[in-house]
């Protein structure tokens, strides 16, 4: 039998011991707390891993460009700034779920997300916990008519950039009969029925109406269906990766009609997948960045540190300047007179002079078309009139 006194002795052991390593963890939390105390955390959201991956690198790199000039300065309010990633992988629930990790970590303010489909959700718990929220991406009109003041986006809305498809298909392309098709998310449907209602309103006619699956990588059957209908012109609401896809099919089945799509498509990765099919394909999109003295500095800089600029990575990059500038400005983290802050803000970045309207859209959102020449993506420039004689 085990002596009695040995095991007390062993109990009170296990006590001290018990208490020894608790006191540890409490001072080890403490010292931790104390570290974070000279810390601002923002968010950065969007989906950092599968088909749409670059994206939310684009956008990652372009706000830790902006976070590090910012620290090279001595932070905000004493304060260094770090970032929190959330990875949504284009998932309005994982998107929710990025949104109350943020809030359990007492993010500052949120850079995203990506998607409309997931930038919606997202906004309502953001504002719900009094967070502000700058998208650099997300276009569906849907997003700022919630009456959330916190919300924000740098870029245009579906409703400017469908109107502007419109006219360049019937002024430019000349163009009536058009197949619409889209990826059945929030962004690229909402983006082609603004399309589809622009373009009827100037006399077009819709010959051909049809979703597709996110993710599908075979169009076929959709595809050869608009074949029939003999469209003009085939315009498509979505994402590089099935806009490469189909573009490629299109032209497997002899499909000539010209593919015209949005600013979800204009990034390498679209001309890659489609090679040679994506030749004479029209997107539209903001001005190039090459070509605003207002970028050159951000150029420089991104080149050096990240390689070749993304579609988003400017948007994004001003979009964490125009954050932390209010907070500096609001001199507090508190959520409401940060977003006061923004609004009132007219910030000249890289883009330009932004400024945003009551409902935190931006006042200037300039769309032009891009055509892809030569394996590259070209600003559209319509060919000079012959002079008469």
């Amino acid at each position: 039998m085990m002596n009695k006194k040995f095991l007390i002795n062993c109990q009170a052991v296990g006590s001290w011991t018990s208490l020894f390593l608790f006191s540890i963890f409490i001072l080890l939390s403490l010292l931790s707390c104390k570290k974070e105390e000279n810390v601002l955390w923002i968010g950065v959201a969007g989906p950092m891993t599968g088909d749409q991956a670059k994206m939310g690198i684009d956008m990652s790199n372009g706000v830790t460009l902006a976070v590090e000039e910012w620290n090279e300065r001595g932070g905000i309010l004493g304060k260094k700034i770090k970032i929190i990633k959330g990875d949504d992988r284009r998932d309005p629930r994982e998107a929710v779920n990025v949104a109350n990790k943020f809030v359990n970590e007492g993010v500052v303010g949120v850079i995203g997300h990506f998607n409309s489909s997931c930038s919606i959700p997202a906004s309502k718990i953001y504002f719900e916990f009094g967070i502000p929220q700058i998208s650099p991406a997300s276009t569906n009109p849907t997003l700022t008519e919630q009456g959330f003041d916190s919300v924000f986006r740098v870029c245009g809305r579906d409703d400017q950039q469908g109107k502007v498809g419109a006219e360049f298909i019937l002024n430019i392309l000349k163009k009536t009969k058009i197949a619409v098709l889209h990826d059945k998310t929030t962004y690229g449907q909402g983006l082609a029925d603004e399309l589809k209602k622009n373009a009827e309103a100037l006399g077009a006619t819709t010959v051909a109406y049809e979703g597709i699956i996110q993710g599908d990588n075979d169009f076929t059957a959709v595809l050869t269906k608009v074949k029939t209908k003999n469209p003009e012109v085939v315009y498509f609401g979505g994402i590089y990766p099935e806009a490469g896809l189909l573009v490629k099919q299109m032209r497997h089945l002899d499909l000539d009609a010209i593919f015209v799509s949005g600013d979800g498509v204009i990034d390498p990765e679209f001309i890659k997948i489609g090679g040679d099919a994506t030749e004479g394909t029209f997107l539209s999109f903001g001005p190039s960045v090459e070509e605003l003295p207002t970028a050159k500095k951000f150029i420089e800089t991104y080149t050096e540190r990240f390689g070749e600029i993304g579609p988003y990575s400017t948007y994004s990059y001003d979009a964490t300047q125009i954050l932390l500038t209010a907070i500096s400005l609001a001199k507090t983290i508190d959520g409401k007179k940060v977003a006061e802050a923004i609004h009132n803000l007219r910030y000249e970045g890289a883009l330009g002079a932004i400024e945003f309207d009551e409902k935190g859209d931006v006042k200037i959102a300039p769309y032009i078309f891009w055509v892809v020449k030569g394996g590259k993506f070209e600003p559209y420039k319509p060919a000079e009139p012959e002079p008469s004689t």
